[in-house]
């Protein structure tokens, strides 16, 4: 990631996920059945604990996939039992 300065709660520019990141996503959508999520960039945003908008390639598995890119954000509280999910 680049060295920008973020305004406090500001969003940071996407980029590579860290394995920190990678693993937030996969606790998150652990026993999630559907749609398969692959993420390839994040960007993060401090508040009271983290959200992350990642950016995901999608499939379908259908007998013909259909293939496709979404935006899965993930909200991480401080103390980390509880997340929320939600999908653009």
């Amino acid at each position: 990631m680049s060295e920008q300065a973020v305004l406090l709660g500001g969003w940071t520019a996407y980029h590579k996920l860290s394995a920190k990141d990678q693993a937030v996503f996969n606790q998150a959508l652990e026993g999630f059945v559907g749609v398969q999520y692959t993420p390839f960039e994040v960007s993060t945003q401090v508040v009271a604990g983290t959200n992350y908008r990642f950016k995901c390639k999608s499939t379908v598995p259908l007998p013909n996939p259909i293939h496709g890119e979404a935006v899965v954000q993930i909200f991480q509280a401080l103390f980390p039992k509880s997340m929320q999910l939600e999908w653009n």
